[in-house]
């Protein structure tokens, strides 16, 4: 059931945050905001805060935050129009039974129509690879060791020889060439008309957590690059929050997932009973994934690739994964190369065995760390033993930090006094090299920091919301585009057009959010912490915040320069307006 944007406001409006809020958690007032312990996380100072003025709330300790449909929605674990519904009885407001707004009907209709694509299509791969013409596609699955029954369950299809055979079939069935362009499943230009954005290729329909075909992925048979081609990102689709085999991992009868790197690796764990297997999309595993398996896991075991390229992509995985606070586990697939491999070679219980015996991420990043040193020398000994104190001076608690001195001293037969006490020197000095510098991003942001561009952009996000005057002096200097792409520049697009018709109200922003953890994280923009200063202060640090923005947004337009006579003019004019800001003349 959908909702317009006018039934929303009137049911956020009609039930102030403090109001709702007071009845979950209590409140103290402290200046502007009220805190309280959060009901999200386990502690013991206050951190939790509630805007009257921003109706938003937000925990600086474990970054939950949202409006009040937010709260709702986490406390009493109600989707997004099950809270609306609650807070609207709570309020005595009458909702509509259904929405009769254009932008949201068309925008319902058109992600139903996409999913009725993918459907046919889904079903004419399938067809065409039981037919004589998926002979060689069939040929290469059953080589894999795929059964009927593997194929059957995971839809397994081809895409034809012939470029246009999919587009064919779908005008023939009565769909518009404009809907098979919106669905990804066709490509044009003028010169060649609309064609199959695959053919020739063994098909893996993409289902999302319900079952429904949401995109696909195709594989070639043979040599032809590139080897993995996905649709691309529609209404329905976006690869940074889908995983391939989600639909049935999480009917799992286990609270741990197996995150591997490719479909048929996903495909031969199910096979053999792993069912809790599940891969990213021709990209690395990002935040919103890690947001997304928090729901469905307590236990993560990756089993990427052995190679060198497996490796770094684990490296990137367990970085991101500390941000979700699970246990992250690493899968020794030696002397294989990928699970597949080693479950034809050694068999399930061997691959059960490995599973129980995969070591921690802290141990594997070691590990790793250890491949640049030669421990025998005893100069780049020292130096390897100052590399794993920084990497264990990342823990933020004493205890954590003291386990994993234990431990290391224990793995590297040295003493943990010794080590500890190497670690405390780090901790003092606040030394940061360049091969921690990422990590020690991530857990600044668990305590409510960001690296040094995102802490600008928002900063400069939460600036305009509480001092509204501010956006006549910046407008000119920096745009939506210059913010980071995705998310920010998202945020940033939609809050200027709300300062250009008079008023910044965050809340309906995070509202256009139902996923929880998105909410959360629009939430976080607007609630930066900033140093409580005088107002010359403030204007300086504002000035210095757009000269780093704008700086960032130059380097990108240089780059783009060589190739785009546009770029080159909008880089000297870039640099005109950077000599300005330090005279810029602030409105508050």
């Amino acid at each position: 059931m959908y909702y317009s944007d006018e039934v929303i406001d009137q049911v956020r409006s009609s039930n102030e945050i403090v109001s709702v809020i007071s009845t979950y958690v209590k409140l103290k007032r402290q200046g502007a905001n009220y805190f309280g312990l959060c009901p999200f996380h386990s502690e013991r100072s206050p951190s939790f805060s509630v805007s009257p003025a921003k109706q938003i709330f937000y925990c600086f300790g474990c970054g939950t935050g949202g409006s009040v449909i937010a709260f709702v929605m986490q406390y009493e674990n109600y989707t997004f129009p099950e809270a609306v519904r609650f807070l609207a009885q709570r309020a005595g407001i009458s909702l509509p039974e259904e929405d009769s707004s254009r932008e949201r009907m068309e925008e319902r209709n058109l992600k139903s129509r996409i999913l009725e694509i993918n459907k046919e299509a889904a079903v004419f791969y399938y067809a065409l690879l039981k037919s004589p013409a998926g002979t060689d596609a069939m040929n290469y699955l059953t080589g894999r060791g795929l059964d009927d029954e593997t194929i059957r369950h995971f839809g397994l299809g081809f895409a034809g020889r012939y470029s246009n055979q999919l587009v064919m079939h779908l005008r023939q069935k009565g769909y518009t060439d404009d809907l098979i362009l919106a669905s990804g499943l066709g490509v044009g230009d003028e010169r060649h008309g609309l064609q199959d954005k695959f053919w020739n290729r063994v098909m893996f329909p993409i289902m999302d957590v319900q079952g429904k075909v949401i995109a696909f992925g195709g594989r070639v048979m043979g040599d032809a690059k590139p080897k993995y081609l996905n649709s691309p990102e529609t209404p329905v689709f976006n690869k940074s929050r889908t995983l391939y085999g989600l639909n049935y991992a999480r009917k799992a009868r286990t609270r741990t997932l197996i995150i591997c790197e490719g479909y048929m690796d996903v495909i031969a764990m199910h096979k053999a009973g792993f069912t809790n297997a599940v891969a990213t999309l021709g990209t690395s595993l990002t935040s919103q994934h890690g947001m997304m398996i928090k729901r469905y896991a307590d236990d993560i075991v990756l089993s990427y690739d052995s190679d060198e390229a497996g490796t770094k992509a684990a490296l990137r995985a367990i970085s991101i994964l500390q941000e979700t606070d699970l246990p992250v586990r690493i899968l020794d697939l030696s002397p294989y190369k990928d699970p597949d491999e080693f479950i034809k070679a050694l068999g399930t219980e061997a691959f059960q065995e490995r599973i129980d015996q995969a070591r921690g991420s802290f141990f594997f990043e070691l590990e790793n760390i250890e491949k640049g040193y030669d421990l025998k020398d005893p100069q780049s000994k020292t130096a390897f033993f100052k590399a794993v104190a920084e990497r264990i001076a990342l823990f933020e608690e004493d205890l954590e930090r003291d386990n994993y001195i234990e431990a290391a001293a224990g793995m590297y037969h040295v003493s943990s006094q010794s080590l500890k006490k190497m670690v405390g020197n780090v901790l003092m000095k606040g030394v940061r090299t360049p091969a921690v510098s990422a990590a020690r991003d991530r857990e600044r942001e668990k305590a409510g920091k960001t690296t040094s561009l995102e802490e600008s952009e928002r900063l400069l996000l939460t600036w305009l919301c509480e001092y509204p005057a501010f956006y006549g002096s910046l407008k000119e200097f920096v745009t939506p585009q210059d913010f980071e792409e995705g998310f920010y520049r998202e945020a940033a697009e939609m809050l200027y057009q709300q300062l250009e018709e008079g008023k910044p109200e965050p809340v309906r922003i995070i509202d256009r959010f139902e996923d929880p953890a998105q909410q959360s994280a629009a939430a976080a923009l607007f609630n930066t912490p900033h140093a409580d200063v005088d107002e010359r202060e403030l204007k300086k640090s504002m000035r210095e915040t757009i000269s780093r923005i704008m700086e960032n947004s130059l380097k990108k337009t240089v780059a783009e320069s060589a190739r785009d006579v546009g770029a080159l003019q909008r880089m000297i004019e870039m640099k005109k307006k950077l000599g300005r800001v330090s005279d810029l003349d602030i409105r508050l």
